[in-house]
């Protein structure tokens, strides 16, 4: 468990203590961009790594335990997480790594319903593992993954805003972080054909393979006993 902390602890830390801080900016001017983008990259897979292999060895210490009834709860909810993560990844997003030149472009796609779409999947993955495992190892894993998507959904706009300034302003005023907010608010609108028929298709198989792979991949099955 001590290692699964200090995963945890190096893990946010990397996320949360350098990206989107002066810290970043600092290294940049070091390293160049390509430079500190691979040695960000190294430490973020290597943290991934190291949560995966400690979380694997952690004693199972239960505090809620595994709730049963959770399980269709989660099966709903996974569904709008894997379309968030699949269909952001393959969105052009202006908040993504080195797409800051689509700022002047208008949102479209997933990025009306938010500006980050894979945190904000990552985040909801990460917050339905937590309430349905109800273990002291699942509590520190899922916790740190949420955190850390959340935080970097605010840490991302605060680096666009130094970086951009008044540039990133009509866009975030367009957007929003939390999913259908600006739309709700009328700032935009939904056009579910914006994201093109491959990527809802590619996005359900996504999900209809984890929903299948989990019980033999994972050893835990995602339907109710």
């Amino acid at each position: 468990m001590l290692s699964l902390l200090l995963g945890a602890v190096f893990f946010a830390g990397i996320h949360l203590g350098v990206a989107g801080t002066a810290l970043r900016d600092r290294m940049i001017a070091a390293l160049g961009r390509g430079g500190y983008a691979a040695v960000f990259s190294v430490a973020s897979a290597a943290g991934l790594v190291w949560l995966a292999i400690a979380y694997a060895r952690a004693p199972y210490l239960a505090f809620w335990g595994m709730l049963e009834w959770w399980k269709p709860v989660a099966i709903v909810l996974m569904l709008p997480a894997a379309l968030l993560v699949v269909i952001g990844l393959a969105t052009p997003n202006p908040t993504s790594v080195g797409q800051e030149g689509r700022l002047a472009e208008p949102p479209q796609g997933i990025v009306r319903v938010t500006r980050h779409p894979f945190l904000t999947g990552v985040g909801l993955w990460a917050i339905v593992h937590l309430i349905g495992n109800g273990d002291a190892a699942s509590f520190v894993l899922f916790a740190v993954l949420a955190v850390v998507a959340v935080a970097g959904t605010v840490s991302i706009d605060a680096k666009r805003r130094r970086l951009l300034g008044a540039a990133w302003e009509p866009f975030a005023a367009q957007t929003s972080i939390v999913p259908f907010a600006a739309i709700a608010a009328g700032r935009n609108r939904f056009r579910p054909s914006e994201i093109g028929l491959w990527r809802w298709c590619v996005a359900v198989v996504v999900y209809a393979l984890l929903l299948g792979g989990h019980a033999p991949l994972i050893g835990v099955s995602p339907f109710p006993v």
